[in-house]
């Protein structure tokens, strides 16, 4: 377990990042297409990343990629500069301009947990040559636009959700509902108002010493969050957003069919996008960046062609996405020729 320990103040300092980083994304998805965890969310991914690999010539490059960031264990925080406010390519200028006493100091951190020869790409780039670390740079960027820069609407869609969730929790709770809202993360739980523990490789405490913790979220995260071994270093926790077994063929038969927007209107299929778990109106609209009372309408038309159901907890009212929308969504067939329902939600969504 990890258990974090906070200070007097400490939640006053809580960050929640933007969205996901560039370079988490890279790392972890590294991690994924070594370690085959989730299988029936990742497999498809993987598939296709292999093959995109092999077609690009690139895959030799990112094995030895992969000798600087290998799937368990330590890998060097030098890969990871960013706490959800960096682009890729200042992250990788960030990587491409690391000491080499901070790469020395790392990569024999990382060396010492493997019982093996040093492999060839991490005695390359811990001499700090400029041509090594280009060449790190440019393996990372080529790598992110193969696994990664692809699926970025999906990826984009799922941070936005969770942000929303957390503005939602934060705007009607403050600092202490905005940590509560973690508690939905498997073994995430709070044993007093001091600590949060969450699952971990190994036993760990993390003194946040009057430091702000951002909390950022990561697609290709799976089963326990991370954060930085260095803990001089500003201090994160890149926790897991989940996407449930299927989001790829999804994606694939959304991309390849006619564009849902086509059918609906492109405001209501980001409405009917976002609902893959139930949000209130006013999270929808942080979500989407949307006025709640236009929201608003735009549910109230799906709810209407049955796209979308309502249902009132206490003071809120959440929104979910239907079975039928979903289909929708997924490029299947929502009804057969001539059906009545089919005919009237479509007919209802035209206007």
């Amino acid at each position: 377990m990890l258990h974090v320990e906070f200070d007097q103040g400490a939640l006053t300092r809580l960050r929640v990042a933007r969205g996901t980083d560039a370079l988490w994304e890279t790392v972890l998805s590294l991690h994924l297409l070594q370690n085959g965890q989730e299988p029936l969310a990742y497999g498809p991914w993987r598939r296709e990343v292999r093959a995109a690999l092999h077609r690009a010539g690139l895959a030799a490059d990112v094995r030895a990629l992969m000798s600087l960031c290998p799937a368990a264990g330590y890998f060097p925080d030098f890969l990871t500069p960013g706490l959800g406010d960096l682009g890729l390519e200042d992250a990788v200028d960030r990587v491409q301009s690391t000491p080499r006493r901070r790469l020395v100091a790392e990569l024999n951190l990382l060396c010492g947990q493997s019982r093996g020869p040093v492999p060839r790409s991490v005695r390359w780039v811990a001499t700090g040559e400029s041509k090594a670390l280009r060449w790190l740079g440019g393996t990372l960027r080529r790598y992110h636009a193969l696994a990664v820069a692809p699926y970025l609407s999906v990826i984009h869609a799922h941070a936005g959700q969770d942000r929303a969730r957390r503005a939602e929790a934060a705007l009607t709770g403050g600092a202490e509902a905005l940590l509560a809202s973690y508690a939905e993360l498997p073994g995430w739980r709070r044993p007093d108002r001091t600590l949060l523990a969450t699952p971990y490789p190994e036993p760990r405490l993390l003194r946040l010493g009057g430091r702000p913790l951002t909390l950022v979220p990561a697609f290709f995260c799976v089963r326990t969050p991370l954060a930085l071994v260095d803990e001089s270093l500003p201090h994160v926790l890149v926790h897991p957003l989940g996407p449930e077994p299927g989001w790829l063929p999804r994606f694939r038969a959304g991309a390849a069919g006619p564009s849902v927007a086509q059918l609906i209107g492109t405001s209501r299929a980001r409405v009917l996008a976002a609902l893959e778990a139930p949000l209130t109106t006013t999270a929808l609209a942080t979500a989407l960046r949307l006025a709640p009372s236009t929201t608003s309408r735009h549910a109230a038309v799906l709810r209407g062609a049955g796209l979308v159901a309502t249902r009132r907890e206490g003071n809120r009212v959440l929104h979910r996405r239907t079975a039928l929308g979903s289909a929708l969504l997924d490029g299947q067939q929502v009804g057969t020729p001539g059906s009545q329902a089919s005919a009237t939600s479509m007919k209802m969504l035209e206007t």
